[in-house]
């Protein structure tokens, strides 16, 4: 790609990054991600302007997907609530997946998973499982060009051994699609 071109896209990232910022989306990470995590519900730290996923299910998340081959700069996070507390309209959420344009976007909690059934609804219903459909925990879903998954109370899991390793099995189902390059 020619330095024109490079710096042409660059600038049209940030300016869509900027858009969504505009209207209160809260991001972190990479601005292409292959796997985004969405977090329906902030901890005390996020809800007080912390940045999505920076405490510890953040970092559990982020020590997985390296077990399981992704790259530093392979992810991004998205919390289902806007800058003002109030909930992340469906639309705006599928803006926001449009902008990053990942392969894979994960739902961490249960509120996540509504979010992004309530986004992906057209597509689901056009699914023959009903489990897919309604977003399952633990299942891979592919809809809209998409793999997705909810994995169920991500950070609730943490703390019960069983419950964390149930989480790093569904992980698991979720390898990078492609070569790093």
């Amino acid at each position: 790609m020619a330095q024109g071109a490079k710096e042409a896209a660059r600038v049209k990232a940030h300016a869509e990054l900027q858009a969504l910022a505009a209207r209160g989306v809260r991001l972190a990470g990479c601005a292409f991600p292959t796997i985004l995590f969405v977090k329906g519900t902030p901890s005390e730290a996020e809800a007080q302007g912390a940045d999505p996923l920076s405490g510890e299910d953040g970092a559990a998340l982020f020590k997985a997907i390296s077990a399981l081959g992704y790259a530093p700069e392979d992810w991004a996070g998205c919390l289902g609530v806007l800058d003002d507390g109030r909930a992340m309209p469906p639309e705006l959420l599928a803006l926001t997946i449009a902008t990053l344009s990942p392969l894979t976007v994960v739902a961490t909690d249960e509120a996540a998973r509504s979010l992004l059934a309530e986004t992906l609804a057209a597509d689901l219903v056009e699914l023959a499982d009903l489990s897919e459909a309604l977003l399952e925990p633990g299942l891979v879903v592919r809809v809209a060009g998409l793999r997705v998954m909810a994995l169920g109370e991500f950070a609730a899991a943490l703390s019960d051994p069983a419950k964390k390793q149930l989480m790093w099995a569904r992980l698991k189902r979720l390898p990078p699609l492609a070569e790093p390059y």
